[in-house]
């Protein structure tokens, strides 16, 4: 005879079954979670009345029954829990908080501090409090949070490797030094990985299994997600392209510090590369972008250049992990005029047709894939199911900040 479950296992399953239900179906009443989820009507109206008791459920309505009768519905308390989501770059540091529920709550920006290591650990500190002040959130309110950073987190020392945009970070414990700083247990992720994350979420990759996203700005990054997880490696490094032989001598030392392929793809490249063939001197590549329309030759080469080198690394790719799908984020991969390259030349590289996309989310991307991270720690860890599937996939959407957002950021 099978050994029978203990009360705390068999109540965790059913907590499980009634929260997934209402996670995915929205507000639900009891006897409907009765029957979506084969519980008896006694187990669902204990378990649903302990939930709202706890502040983890409330009454959103009422369902009109048989003969005049109604009956309650219930949905997560949004201010039962929150998240947080940070994106950290050279340039900018962005923070959001989001309910329990996965809405977006509040959002906050500023230019990062210049001098890195631990005045950006501060600086991310300081914004945590205005960011709560902001939402009127509690801090103990935060259950959880996810940042993504350039660079490679290593597990062990909890430094953050090949970082050039962020000075000293690679001279601290980042993890340990920020989670002591906000007060919220954290973890940190790549930055383009999590943009991966964010697609595969809320952008152009949702209902991809198979899927690779190249960030390309002012570095470059590559996201894998194979049967919708994503892909991290021994040392959390797959998808580090800087390095690829592409663009350049892989054995010149000058091109150890940002690698082969960013030196020749990313936003200084694209300039130099303008520069060199004849164009205007003190161009940004949003300017160059804009030369396109006017028949700037220099431009044109420029930027015909660059996608053939994106998709000599995007065949590369394709021929590593075999992808139905390619996504094109960041401040020069996500512009029409570089996807539209790509797209057409990239039949000339491969053997079967790929479908490419420009990022849905821009330069949010990365901060959607760490809330909907944080938020699928929280509901593992409250309820033991994942508020995105298969790392990826609640109802709500983070495409645009809420109105309670401010941004200093360029």
């Amino acid at each position: 005879m099978a050994k029978a479950q203990s009360p705390p296992v068999a109540r965790q399953l059913s907590v499980r079954a009634i929260m997934e239900a209402i996670l995915h179906k929205g507000p639900t009443s009891r006897a409907m979670l009765a029957k979506l989820t084969g519980l008896s009507r006694q187990t669902t109206t204990q378990v649903v009345l302990e939930l709202e008791r706890d502040g983890l459920l409330q009454v959103s309505g009422r369902m009109q029954g048989p003969v005049g009768r109604s009956a309650p519905t219930y949905e997560l308390n949004p201010r039962a829990a929150y998240v947080l989501g940070i994106r950290l770059e050279g340039s900018a540091v962005q923070m959001a908080l989001a309910d329990i529920r996965g809405d977006l709550v509040a959002e906050l920006s500023e230019p990062t501090h210049p001098s890195g290591g631990l005045e950006v650990v501060r600086q991310l500190g300081r914004l945590f409090v205005a960011l709560l002040a902001t939402a009127h959130v509690e801090r103990d309110r935060v259950r959880f949070g996810v940042m993504g950073s350039p660079g490679v987190v290593d597990p062990k020392s909890g430094r953050i490797d090949i970082a050039p945009s962020i000075p000293h970070l690679g001279d601290i414990n980042v993890v340990e030094s920020v989670r002591s700083e906000l007060g919220v247990e954290l973890t940190i992720e790549n930055g383009v990985k999590l943009a991966a994350l964010g697609e595969l979420w809320q952008g152009e990759a949702r209902g991809a299994r198979n899927f690779v996203y190249f960030g390309i700005g002012s570095g470059v990054g590559m996201g894998i997600v194979s049967e919708g997880k994503l892909l991290r490696g021994a040392r959390g490094a797959a998808g580090e392209i800087a390095y690829l032989p592409i663009g350049g001598d892989p054995f010149d030392p000058a091109g150890f510090a940002n690698g082969t392929f960013e030196s020749s793809v990313d936003s200084a490249a694209i300039v130099r590369r303008y520069e060199g063939y004849g164009g205007e001197p003190d161009q940004d590549v949003a300017a160059i972008l804009a030369r396109l329309d006017t028949g700037d030759r220099f431009a044109a080469a420029a930027i015909d250049e660059t996608a053939r080198l994106l998709v000599l690394a995007i065949s590369a790719a394709c021929a590593v992990v075999d992808p139905e799908l390619i996504v094109l984020g960041g401040s020069v991969g996500a512009r029409p005029e570089i996807s539209r390259r790509v797209g057409n030349l990239l039949p000339r590289a491969i053997p079967r047709p790929l479908p490419v996309r420009s990022s849905a989310l821009g330069n949010r991307a990365t901060l959607v894939g760490a809330l909907g991270q944080a938020l699928n720690r929280l509901h593992a860890n409250l309820f033991g199911v994942e508020a995105v599937r298969g790392e990826s996939t609640p109802t709500t959407s983070f495409a645009a900040p809420p109105e309670t957002a401010r941004s200093n950021a360029p």
